[in-house]
């Protein structure tokens, strides 16, 4: 993008006439929860755009609730289409008022503003325009990580949104290495200390560790490969301690980042030797088949469902192919890099996901999409499902659950009657 003059953005920006004229805005939180599926059926872009510029004046609202609200709102709308130009030539506004959110507000503004953060730059995609906005962002984000006294919520947020802005924007190596310390320092206090029992037992931070641990191994998959190296020396023998944690969402956290590593270091090394092989893959293969009656079923249902993808990749280099299809397109999952790429950016995107993946140049690059597919109006049309026939759909298929549970039930009746 080409660089434009833009005024810096100040607090006299906010007058009284420019208020008053997005007075319709005053109650952004209504704009906010109804997220993309309005915008894709109500909404033109110069609906958007007007909607946007009021959402933008908001972030300066004397109310801790409206600028929330106004932040996620325009969180909404830039994840669920392309404003690319609208954005290019306010970024310096937004990028403004996501720094005073973060710097002034406390854990739902903060965390509001570090997922737009996120958002801001996936629309713009790596060049001059993010970079700048990760100079400005970068040390804040940093600085909210590393506070003890702030909100562990806003802490994960922004260890998060650290971690997508750097991958997209950060142009200096020796800054990519500073991000990574960073987000190492955090996740590292839920390694097993050696005076520790087997067991690692969660905390209030557990939460924090989980999304520096994600963002960390996000970044690794962008590293020259002597960084690489390292990396896989200083950890691969202290990550499987997260494994015994009692944090379900900590130990999938660790065992999908295990098979990444696995995967990094047999793409340099094809015959890569990993001494501790057979305790690490009876670990894998209990959490596998895992029968604890202390833990949730469901919880043991998905550790199970994904441990037995990473068993397989660590003993037999195998990864499980998954399908993401997106209008007329699909996508091939092949690879535990591409896995955790596509799963870092669908949970900042959401729905909105498909839509970027049919339209972001910056993700069609990422996954090796080539340039966008065009479509004209009737293509578009046939693709497109009316709200009235996504609630029959919806509708049709909870009555057939309500049914399968009667029957279910019925059954379960039957049994105790006859004992």
């Amino acid at each position: 993008g080409q660089h434009r003059n833009v005024q810096p953005f100040s607090d006299e920006d906010a007058s009284i006439e420019t208020m008053s004229h997005c007075s319709g805005y005053s109650d952004p939180s209504s704009f906010a929860e109804d997220g993309p599926e309005v915008l894709d059926e109500e909404g033109t872009q110069e609906d958007l755009e007007y909607k946007l510029k009021g959402l933008i004046d908001l972030t300066l609202d004397k109310s801790v609730k409206t600028r929330q609200a106004a932040l996620e709102g325009i969180k909404n709308v830039l994840a669920s289409k392309m404003f690319y130009e609208f954005i290019l030539e306010r970024r310096m506004t937004l990028t403004d008022s996501i720094e005073r959110c973060l710097k002034k507000g406390k854990s739902d503004e903060q965390r509001a503003a570090a997922a737009l953060a996120s958002v801001l730059c996936i629309q713009l995609g790596p060049g001059i325009e993010s970079e700048e906005i990760l100079k400005t962002l970068g040390p804040v984000l940093k600085k909210i990580i590393c506070d003890g006294t702030a909100s562990i919520q806003a802490r994960q947020a922004c260890a998060t949104s650290f971690g997508v802005c750097s991958f997209i924007a950060t142009d200096d190596i020796t800054e990519l290495y500073s991000t990574l310390e960073c987000l190492e320092n955090i996740f590292t206090k839920s390694y097993l200390k050696e005076k520790d029992s087997n067991v690692i037992c969660s905390t209030p931070n557990t939460v924090l560790h989980i999304s520096s641990l994600l963002a960390w191994t996000l970044l690794l998959t962008i590293c020259p490969i002597n960084e690489v190296k390292k990396k896989l020396e200083m950890h691969f023998h202290k990550l499987p301690s997260l494994l015994s944690c009692d944090d379900v969402n900590m130990r999938i956290a660790a065992g999908e980042s295990l098979a990444l590593l696995f995967e990094l270091a047999r793409g340099m090394e094809s015959d890569f030797f990993y001494e501790d092989m057979e305790s690490l893959t009876q670990m894998l293969r209990a959490l596998a088949t895992d029968g604890n009656k202390h833990r949730a079923k469901v919880d043991k249902r998905k550790q199970r469902s994904v441990f037995r993808d990473v068993l397989r990749a660590v003993e037999e280099r195998d990864f499980p192919t998954e399908t993401v299809k997106f209008g007329p397109e699909r996508m091939y999952i092949d690879s535990w890099v591409k896995k955790h790429t596509y799963d870092t950016f669908k949970e900042v995107l959401g729905s909105g996901m498909q839509y970027h993946l049919q339209s972001n140049e910056f993700l069609r690059n990422v996954f090796e999409l080539g340039p966008p597919v065009l479509l004209d109006a009737a293509t578009l049309k046939t693709m497109k499902i009316s709200r009235f026939e996504r609630h029959l759909y919806n509708s049709a298929a909870f009555k057939a659950r309500t049914k399968a549970r009667s029957k279910c039930r019925d059954k379960r009746t039957d049994v105790g009657e006859f004992f």
